[in-house]
């Protein structure tokens, strides 16, 4: 079965033939890029669905090539391998226009994961902000204002109802505390973590079934948040 295509950028030639092998048995078409270069001439050439992209190489570098691949196709998927610990670059990968982060050293079946889900947002681009969302056991009606958790209406905030509507549409897809904020509370706003922190907290006394232990809404340490998709 077809999973998805995917360009994958990575400068060190025994990892990426590796990868690109396992990707390739799990049912992903893979196309190979070794620079930030490379991978920007390749994907005016031959379009892909998803690019992981390593962010330590060398010329370009995988910041700046994030940022221009982000430029040159909006609806790409983007996912960048950095080393684990390096918050500060998770959270300037994603302000660089990155979708998602895998940390080194990752595992296989998760990298897998996170690359199907990208595959599914990107087929499933075309859809509005108005559609109705199926996720789990949710299903959140954003026209009519109303989510509900097996059936049965949950009764959020206008706010709480905004802030999940966000989540939920990137299901999958960590979300920064900058980017959540300034789209819901507005362009002012960015620094005020303690607005999700108890918004995020009010969510999870009401979807989930373990408030401290959450399922669905969960923390991306130092980054954000993610609604998680299983």
């Amino acid at each position: 079965m077809h999973q998805g295509s995917v360009l994958l950028v990575e400068d060190d030639v025994a990892l990426r033939r590796s990868l690109k092998t396992m990707l390739e048995a799990l049912g992903f078409q893979v196309e190979e890029a070794w620079s930030g270069e490379t991978a920007l001439a390749q994907l005016r050439n031959k379009k892909a669905e998803a690019v992981l992209l390593d962010l330590n190489m060398p010329g370009m570098g995988g910041m700046a090539a994030c940022a221009k691949l982000r430029a040159m196709e909006p609806a790409l998927q983007i996912l960048v391998l950095t080393v684990r610990d390096h918050e500060e670059d998770k959270i300037a990968a994603l302000d660089a226009g990155a979708d998602d982060y895998v940390t080194k050293p990752f595992r296989l079946p998760e990298l897998a994961a996170r690359l199907r889900s990208a595959v599914r947002r990107v087929r499933a681009s075309t859809d509005d902000t108005q559609r109705m969302l199926e996720l789990g056991p949710f299903s959140l009606d954003p026209a009519a204002h109303k989510i509900t958790r097996h059936g049965e209406e949950l009764h959020l905030t206008p706010k709480e109802f905004e802030l999940l509507h966000l989540l939920m549409r990137h299901a999958g897809r960590p979300l920064s505390h900058t980017q959540l904020l300034t789209q819901v509370w507005g362009p002012e706003y960015g620094n005020e973590r303690e607005y999700l922190r108890t918004y995020v907290s009010q969510l999870r006394r009401k979807l989930e079934e373990d408030p401290a232990s959450p399922r669905y809404l969960t923390t991306e340490n130092y980054v954000g948040y993610r609604f998680q998709v299983e």
